[in-house]
């Protein structure tokens, strides 16, 4: 038998290129991110002090489903983010890079970071979708692409071993300054660095909670429409601020109140460009959706609506953008009138049409259903409503987590949306607002920072969006939204939409196979919800079963009673998706309500 090596055209390179590159590697890892030269033979440590910090041995095991070495390719190489210290030896190997990648600045350091996907921050083109890896309709579990073979028995770790450009990262908790650095470059800009291919394995290593147990067997946080988990990077923003910035802000003249106030305007900033909003003066710190949507019901809405006037809203909404409007429209004699929807659970545009006239002064619409999942055509909805003289609000609670939102783009008067959907802590929350309707609008609350001067006789108040803050601030969520923001621009909110879109058509089809299954929303254009009945049981028997196995899901009607009703139900089961989900958690919720449908049907 021959000895000679394999040539690369086989798809793997000689030994003595291994060798090269084994040592090269060697040479590149021996100097750690921040400068200080690694021992030989390093082992990864956690971070001393770092509340966040994973036991060493964790952060040494490559995420579950990576291959054990880089992979070579033909056509590009070694794995797309070679780090720069090999680009200028591959060639001698016979391998080339395929790119020039930019320096990593940010302390999250990934190893293989360098990709071609700049970030937002930077002002470069975003990826090109067609780059990553999208299922074909007969393996959705391998998430191949489609010039690619199925791997039918191989699931996601052999997709991921047959993947040229598959990168691997390990991500390092945060290692924040101390007291002395506390202005630029004291907390990291996550949006600052280039962003890595997307591996849902290395990025769950992100979120603690993922790790927790629950009757015996590993989290599955499928309960995402209603909260989202948070990665370690907000958690430690948060405690990095206590134990450094906390103070209250604005006008004080000691050293912590600038820092303070610095985080939170920043923070401010980072929502500005993440809604693609003019300038920060149009974005509001509330401490949710609801409250978003009472603080414009009770200002703008108590000017501009009077008696006989019109508000729409849809079928598909979420309580919180039905009863304040209900609340005016008593007050003001006004009426609420409601936009139908399809049997797919889609509005319908042509009603919607209708319902328009001369006495329509606001439309009120979810961009996504949080019971249904369905995504509403809001841009022509804004086209329509602008056409007949009505101001628009989009509850956008359910969609920022999952798809790009551009206020402007998009026109919106108003635009609403909860930090604790986004991967941020919960009490905080965001109204946009035109900047024109803001200064027009009167103040809802009176008391501290909304206020530019008073005495008995009279009240001067701040121009927006001060007006709208009165009292003192969730300072310390807002920042940990920031922190949030920061986090899902590094991935790519392109990039996290498909993976999602993928990651809910697999289990759509897991789920449709299941006999006594109703999905309930089947709109073409859906995100991450997959509301079901199971024939035979209560949701809450459903959820009780699936909360044995360790599978978190909301059972109920999900503030969202009118839609339900419309499809003739008071309730649903409701798993909901995010980025950190994989295919072997859907195989565990679809083998629990199989189990379930065959015990019902005595088999």
């Amino acid at each position: 038998m021959s000895t000679a090596p394999l040539p690369y055209s086989s798809g793997l390179p000689d030994p003595a290129a291994l060798a090269q590159l084994a040592e090269l590697a060697n040479d590149f890892f021996a100097t750690l991110p921040n400068g200080e030269v690694r021992p030989e033979r390093p082992e990864r440590q956690a971070v001393t002090g770092n509340a966040g910090a994973l036991p060493a041995p964790a952060l040494q095991a490559a995420p579950r489903g990576l291959p054990e070495a880089l992979p070579a390719s033909p056509k590009s190489g070694l794995a797309q983010g070679v780090p720069q210290g090999y680009a200028a030896a591959l060639p001698a190997i016979g391998l080339q890079p395929a790119h020039n990648p930019a320096p990593v600045s940010s302390p999250y350091y990934f190893l293989g970071e360098a990709s071609a996907y700049p970030s937002v921050a930077g002002g470069h083109r975003l990826p090109d979708l067609q780059s990553f890896n999208t299922p074909t309709d007969h393996d959705l579990r391998g998430l191949l692409s489609k010039d690619e073979p199925a791997l039918h028995s191989g699931g996601i770790a052999a997709a991921r071993s047959s993947d040229p450009v598959q990168a691997y990262y390990f991500i390092e908790p945060a290692r924040y300054p101390g007291p002395s650095g506390h202005h630029a470059g004291a907390v990291p800009n996550l949006a600052a660095s280039a962003r890595p291919p997307f591996d849902v394995h290395a990025i769950r290593t992100d979120f603690p909670i993922l790790q927790e147990r629950v009757n015996g067997r590993q989290l599955v946080w499928f309960d995402n429409a209603a909260t989202t988990q948070k990665p370690q990077s907000v958690i430690d923003r948060i405690a990095y601020f206590y134990a450094h910035e906390n103070s209250n802000i604005h006008r004080a003249a000691h050293e912590l109140a600038a820092r303070a106030t610095d985080a939170y305007e920043a923070a401010r900033k980072k929502v500005t460009r993440f809604l693609g909003a003019a300038s920060p003066e149009e974005i509001i710190f509330v401490r949710g959706t609801t409250e978003g949507i009472n603080l414009i019901a009770n200002t703008w809405g108590e000017q501009q609506i009077g008696k006989d006037d019109e508000i729409i809203v849809s079928h598909l909404e979420h309580h919180a953008n039905i009863v304040p409007w209900q609340q005016l429209a008593a007050r003001k004699g006004a009426k609420l009138r409601v936009i139908p929807v399809d049997d797919n659970g889609q509005v319908m545009l042509s009603e919607f049409s209708r319902l328009l006239n001369s006495r329509t002064r606001l439309v009120s619409v979810t961009q996504v259903s949080n019971a249904l999942g369905t995504v509403v055509p809001v841009a022509q909805i804004i086209e329509l409503a602008h056409q007949a003289g009505a101001k628009v609000l989009v509850d956008g609670a359910q969609s920022v987590s999952h798809i790009r939102v551009n206020v402007q783009a998009l026109d919106a008067d108003f635009f609403v949306f909860s930090g604790h959907k986004l991967f941020a802590p919960t009490g905080i929350g965001v109204v946009y607002g035109k900047r024109a309707l803001l200064e027009e609008m009167p103040p809802w609350q009176g008391g501290g920072n909304m206020i530019a001067d008073v005495s008995f006789e009279r009240t001067v108040y701040q121009p927006p969006p001060a007006r709208f803050e009165a009292g003192t601030g969730n300072i310390a969520d807002a920042v940990g939204l920031g922190a949030a923001i920061d986090y899902i621009e590094r991935i790519g909110i392109e990039n996290i939409a498909r993976y999602e879109h993928d990651l809910l058509v697999y289990a759509t089809h897991g789920m449709q196979a299941i006999p006594g299954v109703r999905l309930v929303g089947t709109a073409q254009d859906k995100a991450s919800v997959l509301s079901f009945v199971l024939a035979g049981y209560q949701t809450e028997q459903v959820g009780k079963a699936l909360n044995e196995e360790g599978i978190a899901v909301r059972s109920g009607h999900h503030c969202a009673q009118p839609i339900l009703r419309r499809f003739g139900l008071e309730a649903t089961v409701r798993p909901s998706l995010a980025f950190y989900n994989t295919c072997e958690e859907v195989d565990r919720l679809v083998a629990v309500v199989a189990r379930l449908a065959t015990q019902r049907r005595g088999i």
